[in-house]
């Protein structure tokens, strides 16, 4: 770490959080897939689900404008899972 780098444990913990969260949405939505339930409707439910918790935490307003940034990244590649091994 050089002197312009600070290490704030408080993202390593931000992250692993996330991280755990992923794990845990990602077990119930196999579970679900494995229960019969199409996978487009557990994924609508998904996000139902997370934008129902982001207003109810953060309001309308700032839920949308967090919304608004989502064709980029999809458009990106951000939520595009790739085989290991390729890129």
């Amino acid at each position: 770490m050089t002197d312009f780098e600070t290490h704030d444990p408080a993202l390593d913990s931000d992250q692993e959080a996330k991280r755990v969260a992923l794990s845990y949405v990602s077990e119930a939505f196999a579970e679900g897939c494995l229960d019969g339930i199409d996978g487009d409707c557990m994924a609508q439910a998904a996000l139902f689900a997370a934008f129902q918790e982001l207003v109810q935490t953060y309001g309308e307003e700032a839920t949308a404008r967090y919304a608004e940034g989502f064709p980029e990244r999809i458009r990106s590649g951000t939520y595009t899972v790739r085989p290991q091994g390729r890129h």
